[in-house]
């Protein structure tokens, strides 16, 4: 009876310390990258915390803002942001010239191209000399970075009308909201816009489309959001904790029924009147897929224009640096 009694005493003991270990453990830091307000999920996760039931107990999110996806892949090797958003061109970079053969495809941003959503213009001045793609010969052509989703989309239009960079065209590199600048002081004669900065009324005043994304490559799996397998098998529960939260976010930003209030929330969030925001998660947005379930063949077609255009040696088979499994996980929990 003694040693029953001494072995339920040591078991319970040995349960209360790992119970308590448990509620000591700190919560899981996952950095989000985004470079859009509104337009990158992780620039407003934060504004619907009440929807975020785990925040603060599995997990913490910090989202963190780039000038562009190449910038990601440096914080990815160097263990400073645990999901990057990064676009079907710097994807395949990351893994072959970086080396990051353990990045995985877990979610979906947004996709370009979907019939009836909006596509990513390449805008000329309206006034300006350039009429169609081959008056860009002799030209200078604004990109955000070599290998960013806008630069290749741009390059492979280009060269399918016989035009080469170096050869035929200038390069230079701009971040996004200076796009409408570069145009206006013709220090560009063609520059890549995505929302929000497409909506601009100034930019809309000046310019003009010259060619959509959709003509370059139809639907487009623009960005994805990728995580290191490592970072994922450590984290896993944590993990799926956040996907729910994010997918209980999502859903509500994605509800027509909520559209004034995303209204005021994109107004607060960029420092603008809340009436330029009536675009956001509807027809004249990207399309977001229901529950982030990324298009895994449409980002097989884009990755192959990365080899086209020599950034990388080989192409790369998505579905194995897919792992989806933690955002299905989360959506089962939500039925």
């Amino acid at each position: 009876m003694h040693q029953s009694k001494l072995l339920l005493t040591t078991l319970w003991v040995a349960i209360s310390l790992c119970a308590g270990a448990a509620r000591g453990a700190e919560p899981v830091k996952i950095r989000v990258s985004w470079i859009a307000p509104i337009t990158n999920w992780a620039s407003i996760l934060l504004e619907r915390t009440d929807l975020a039931r785990h925040q603060g107990q599995s997990y913490v999110l910090e989202p963190v803002r780039y000038v562009g996806t190449p910038q990601m892949i440096t914080a990815l090797a160097n263990g400073e942001l645990e999901i990057a958003n990064l676009a079907f061109s710097t994807l395949p970079i990351a893994i072959q010239n970086a080396g990051l053969d353990d990045l995985r495809v877990i979610a979906d941003e947004l996709q370009d191209g979907v019939d009836g959503y909006y596509s990513q213009e390449y805008m000329v001045l309206a006034d300006g000399p350039i009429r169609k793609i081959e008056d860009l010969k002799g030209k200078v052509v604004a990109t955000v970075a070599a290998g960013a989703a806008v630069d290749v989309a741009m390059r492979t239009m280009l060269r399918r009308h016989g035009l080469e960079d170096k050869r035929d065209y200038a390069m230079i590199e701009a971040p996004l909201p200076t796009m409408r600048a570069m145009l206006a002081e013709k220090k560009a004669d063609l520059v890549p816009v995505v929302l929000p900065f497409a909506l601009d009324p100034e930019l809309r005043r000046i310019a003009r489309p010259l060619f959509l994304n959709r003509d370059v490559v139809g639907v487009t799996q623009l960005l994805v959001w990728t995580a290191r397998q490592s970072f994922l098998d450590k984290n896993r529960e944590a993990m799926i904790d956040f996907a729910e939260d994010t997918l209980r976010i999502t859903r509500w930003f994605l509800d027509p029924a909520n559209h004034n209030e995303v209204m005021a929330i994109a107004g607060r969030v960029t420092k603008q009147p809340p009436e330029r925001f009536d675009w956001p998660f509807t027809k004249r947005d990207y399309y977001h897929a229901p529950d982030m379930v990324p298009d895994l063949d449409a980002l097989q077609k884009n990755v192959a224009m990365m080899k086209d255009l020599g950034f990388v040696t080989t192409s790369v088979d998505v579905k194995r640096y897919s792992d989806l499994g933690i955002f299905e996980a989360a959506a089962k929990r939500l039925k």
